[in-house]
């Protein structure tokens, strides 16, 4: 396993892409992180600030014979999703991540690699070291708290930034050029259940594994498995045909994210656990078969757990599984603007079962993104009347941020798109991404920026899977050299 990214080329990047790997920096615990870019910038006199919310703001001057072009703003965001594999052995609060070259590819061993977005921020970081990069003036945005909230981005104040142009360096498809994104809510529901004592039953662990999760707006027009949907799917089945009861459940971490595993323990009379065998089996084969070739990967396992002394009601079980069921999943209308992009999805991120000072309560939690703000709505009223028809559940939408109108008149995209033909012997593709890119909220703070988002090609961002092209990086930071040297006068 080759670890030494830092020799890769260019190595100014990669070498600060190693580094930022060294810093722990889960979303929502950036304290780390962000000491690193503060310490980066004081050891190279470059000037540097950290806003209230906790961004980091740095400056550095034209060069000379570039002070009359417009400033730009380099833009990324510090934090990165944690997500590993359940075998492997990995705090994303003090470890470091471990890449290593794979053919064409850097990945990480067993975790998310944190390309999404370390990249983006060490190929700002290496535009300011440099002492040979032409450029106007130069100012870096590395937002925090990106994945999960978009905290940075919400709390950024005007005023700070003098810049006229934002480069977003979040973009994960070297070659394309980005200039509008979906706007995204927040819906949790929580659901009070009732619980009755379980001693006497048989209990069973059911283990749902192996699919390949991935980013909940990129990746959801794949059509992979969702591991809620599917574990619920087999403890319906479960409870009408076996009369199995619910006592734990645990399924998805990250709201953006599309889960990966799903666990849950069931406890039924001990007369159905033949039965509860052959339902498994048969659910599996089918589901199995239905997924064959979007999750080749995917595991179903069923064994003997230790006696639970209590357990959701048969009732309350079914009216858990009817509220999954009832809450839609994945992608519900295509753009009709832009043919092959998603308008309006959704994502059950996490089900789980929790107690709540002897009160089991069921926690649901969804990522609702859209390009229209209405068909975003729409669909929260949508979950909000099947919360209506479920006794003791509770809705709340919160965290909304807007999208992003492209603007096909944009003075930086014209300039980028002539830029990319000469250097690499074709157009870009302009493009609109169905994802929550930090330009829709950065924008309504600084309307006079022209916006533009692009990067190198990353896979799989938010799994465990997710590497990053080499050659891309090698592309990526030619362009944005080049981009800079060829901004326009103000």
């Amino acid at each position: 396993m080759d670890k030494n990214i830092s020799a890769l080329e260019p190595k100014n990047v990669w070498a600060n892409f190693y580094s930022m790997t060294q810093q722990p920096r889960p979303s929502k615990h950036e304290e780390k992180v962000r000491a690193f870019l503060v310490e980066f910038a004081k050891q190279r006199n470059i000037e540097v600030q950290v806003d209230k919310v906790g961004n980091v703001i740095m400056r550095k001057p034209a060069t000379p014979g570039m002070e009359n072009r417009k400033g730009v703003i380099l833009q990324a965001h510090m934090d990165m999703v944690p997500q590993k594999n359940a075998d492997k052995k990995h705090d994303f609060l003090t470890d470091p991540i471990e890449a290593y070259i794979d053919g064409e590819w850097v990945r990480a061993n067993g975790t998310t690699l944190g390309a999404d977005n370390g990249m983006g921020v060490a190929a700002a970081l290496s535009v300011l070291e440099s002492t040979t990069l032409k450029h106007g003036p130069v100012e870096a945005l590395i937002t925090t708290d990106e994945e999960t909230g978009m905290t940075g981005a919400f709390g950024l104040e005007g005023g700070l930034l003098q810049g006229d142009i934002l480069l977003n360096l979040d973009s994960e498809t070297e070659g394309e050029l980005y200039v509008g994104c979906a706007g995204g809510l927040d819906a949790t529901f929580n659901i009070e259940l009732e619980t009755a004592d379980a001693k006497g039953l048989a209990a069973y662990k059911l283990s749902l594994t192996g699919l390949k999760g991935g980013h909940s707006g990129m990746d959801i027009i794949l059509g992979r498995g969702n591991a809620n949907k599917l574990m619920n799917r087999l403890l319906s089945r479960l409870n009408k045909k076996a009369e199995a009861r619910l006592a734990t459940l645990d399924g998805g971490s990250l709201r953006n994210a599309i889960p990966r595993e799903s666990f849950a323990t069931i406890v039924l009379p001990k007369n159905k656990e033949a039965e509860l065998k052959s339902i498994v089996d048969a659910f599996y084969a089918e589901t199995k078969a239905e997924l064959s070739i979007v999750e080749p990967d995917y595991k179903l396992e069923c064994e003997a757990a230790p006696e639970a002394a209590k357990a959701l009601t048969a009732e309350a079980t079914a009216r858990l599984c009817n509220f999954v069921y009832g809450i839609p999943n994945g992608v519900i209308r295509m753009s009709d603007s832009m043919p092959g992009l998603v308008e309006t999805s959704t994502n059950m991120a996490i089900v789980k079962l929790e107690d709540n000072g002897g009160q089991c309560v069921a926690k649901i939690s969804c990522l609702l993104r859209s390009s229209v703000d209405s068909a975003k709505y729409d669909l929260a009223d949508n979950m909000q009347a099947v919360t209506d028809l479920c006794p003791g559940a509770k809705a709340e939408f919160t965290g909304a941020y807007p999208g992003w109108k492209p603007n096909m008149e944009s003075p930086i995209l014209k300039e980028m798109s002539e830029l990319y033909q000469k250097l690499f012997g074709k157009e870009p593709k302009v493009m609109a991404i169905h994802a929550g890119l930090e330009c829709g909220l950065l924008g309504g703070v600084y309307k006079n920026w022209d916006m533009i988002s692009f990067g190198p090609t990353i896979m799989h961002p938010h799994s465990p899977d997710e590497k990053v092209n080499i050659e891309s990086v090698q592309k990526f930071w030619k362009f944005l050299v080049a981009t800079l040297e060829n901004v326009p006068v103000k």
